[in-house]
C-alpha cells in the first residue's frame, strides 16, 4: 500500500526564495555554511572517537593514584603518615584527609559524557561505594573517596590531571580556523561573482543601447570565454550603429539635392492645387529626412556644457507656439545644469512636435526641480500611448499607427529622446495625463 507524506517543515522552494538575491552573498552563505557544517561535523567526530579512550585514560589514572595513595600510607609506620601525607601533597599536589561527616560536597556535573564513562570506570575498579566530588569544604578538586580498613579517606587531584588538554584548545582552534576559511569563502565567492556583475552591468548597457566598456578577459577559462565572446559582440553592435548611421546620414544628405529641385519645381508650376500638393509633400520629406540626420548624428561628441534650462525651454516652446493651438508653460527656476543644449533642444522639440500632431490641441510644457533631479515634461490630451507598448515606441524607427492615426513621421522622434536621457544619465518616462493624455517626462539628475 502506498503511503503519502505530507511535508511539515518548509520547503526548499521557499527556503530558497530566502536566500539572499545577489549571487555572491547566495555563494558566500553557502559555502559558510557548509564550511560551518564539515568542521562541526568534525569536531563531534573527533570527540566521539577519542570520548572512551580518554575516560579509561582517566579512570587509570585515578585508580592508580587511589591504589598507590592507600598502599602508601598502609605501608608508612603511624609516627611517619603525617609526613608522608605532607610530602605527598608537596611534591604531588596529592591531599589525603580523612572524610568527616560534616563534609560539604559539590557532586560532579552530568556533562561531559567522557566524565560519566570515567566515573563507572573507576567505581567498577574500586567499589560501588566510591564517592566523587568537584568540591570539597570550598576547596575545588578533583575529590575521590576509599577507605582503608573501615575509614574512609578523601584523596583530591588536581583538576588539571584529569581534564584533556586537547578538549579544552579544540573550540579556540576551531573559531580560528573558522575565521581564516570566512575570507577564502568570500574569495572564492567573489571570484565567480564579480565577473557575472560586470556581465550583467555590461548587457544592460547595451540594452539600453550604450557602448559598455570593454570586460576584463582574465580569470577561469570560461570566463575568459564568455567575457571575450561579448566584448566581440558588444564590438560588433557598435560597429553596425555605427554603419547604420553612416548610412542613414548618407542617404538623407544625398535626398537634399533632388528634393530641393522638386520643390523649385513645384514653385514653377502653374497649377496652384498641385503646387500646394507638392509643397506639403516635400516639407514632409524634408522633415523625415531632418529626423534622419539628427538620429545619426553622434551626439556624445558635443560638449557638456552651464545651461540655463528655463531659458532653453522657452526658446524651444517659443518656435511651436504658433503651431499649436493651446500651449501654456509652467516653467520654474532650476539650478543651470550641464548638458548637452542643442541635443536637449532636440529632443524637446520632437516632444513638442509629436504632442501638436497626436496631442488634441491642448498641450502644456513643465519644467520643475524634483529633490535631487529635474523634471521637462510635456503634457497634453491625446489619446496617449498603451502602457503595454510605451517601451516600444522608444526604440527606432517604431510608430504606433493603430494608437495614433495619420502618422507621418519616421519613428525617430522618440528615439532621440531616449538617446538624449541616456546621454545625460536620465530617464525618459512615458505616463498617463491626469487630466487625460500623454505625458513625456524627461528626468535629468542635478549633477
Amino acid at each position: 500500500m502506498a503511503m503519502y507524506l505530507s511535508p511539515t517543515g518548509p520547503s526548499l522552494e521557499a527556503t530558497l526564495i530566502n536566500l539572499p538575491r545577489s549571487l555572491l552573498a547566495r555563494s558566500f552563505l553557502l559555502i559558510v555554511v557548509l564550511i560551518v557544517l564539515s568542521l562541526s561535523a568534525s569536531v563531534a567526530i573527533f570527540r566521539h572517537v577519542q570520548q572512551e579512550p580518554h575516560a579509561k585514560q582517566m579512570a587509570q589514572l585515578v585508580v592508580s593514584v587511589v591504589n598507590l595513595t592507600r598502599a602508601a600510607v598502609l605501608s608508612a609506620a603511624p609516627e611517619w603518615r603525617s609526613a608522608l601525607l605532607a610530602e605527598l601533597a608537596e611534591a604531588e599536589g596529592l591531599r589525603v584527609q580523612m572524610a568527616d561527616a560534616g563534609d560539604v560536597l559539590k557532586p560532579l556535573p552530568e556533562h561531559p559524557a567522557e566524565l560519566r564513562m570515567m566515573v563507572e570506570k573507576v567505581r567498577g575498579s574500586l567499589g560501588s561505594n566510591t564517592r566523587f566530588a568537584t568540591e570539597r569544604n570550598g576547596v575545588e578538586a578533583l575529590w575521590v573517596s576509599f577507605f582503608i580498613g573501615d575509614e574512609e579517606f578523601w584523596i583530591a587531584l588536581p583538576k588539571e590531571r584529569v581534564e584533556h588538554s586537547l578538549s579544552q584548545v579544540l573550540l579556540p582552534w576551531s573559531v580560528l580556523v573558522l575565521a581564516l576559511a570566512l575570507p577564502g569563502a568570500y574569495f572564492i565567492a567573489r571570484q565567480v561573482a564579480r565577473p557575472l556583475k560586470q556581465l550583467a552591468q555590461a548587457a544592460l548597457q547595451v540594452g539600453q543601447g550604450t557602448s559598455p566598456q570593454p570586460l576584463p578577459e582574465r580569470g577561469a577559462q570560461e570566463i575568459i570565454t564568455v567575457s571575450r565572446a561579448f566584448n566581440q559582440m558588444s564590438a560588433d553592435l557598435a560597429a553596425n550603429e555605427r554603419e547604420r548611421a553612416l548610412v542613414l546620414a548618407g542617404i538623407s544628405h544625398d535626398l537634399r539635392t533632388p528634393l530641393a529641385r522638386v520643390r523649385i519645381a513645384a514653385e514653377l508650376s502653374a497649377d496652384e492645387s498641385l503646387r500646394e500638393g507638392l509643397a506639403a509633400d516635400v516639407e514632409q520629406m524634408d522633415a523625415v529626412i531632418q529626423q534622419f540626420l539628427d538620429y545619426a548624428r553622434l551626439d556624445e561628441n558635443e560638449a557638456m556644457l552651464p545651461t540655463d534650462l528655463k531659458s532653453l525651454v522657452q526658446e524651444v516652446a517659443q518656435q511651436f507656439s504658433a503651431q499649436a493651438q493651446s500651449l501654456s508653460l509652467d516653467v520654474q527656476d532650476v539650478p543651470a545644469l550641464h548638458v548637452r543644449p542643442l541635443l536637449l533642444k532636440r529632443a524637446l522639440s520632437n516632444l513638442l512636435d509629436n504632442a501638436i500632431k497626436y496631442g488634441g490641441g491642448e498641450i502644456t510644457v513643465q519644467l520643475k526641480r524634483e529633490e535631487d533631479k529635474v523634471v521637462l515634461a510635456v503634457a497634453d490630451r491625446g489619446t496617449g500611448i498603451p502602457i503595454a507598448q510605451r517601451a516600444t515606441v522608444k526604440r527606432p524607427f517604431v510608430r504606433l499607427e493603430s494608437a495614433r492615426s495619420n502618422s507621418t513621421g519616421s519613428g525617430l522622434g522618440l528615439a532621440i529622446v531616449e538617446r538624449a536621457a541616456r546621454l545625460h544619465d536620465g530617464e525618459f518616462i512615458l505616463a498617463d495625463n491626469a487630466a487625460g493624455g500623454l505625458v513625456a517626462k524627461l528626468v535629468l539628475p542635478c549633477t
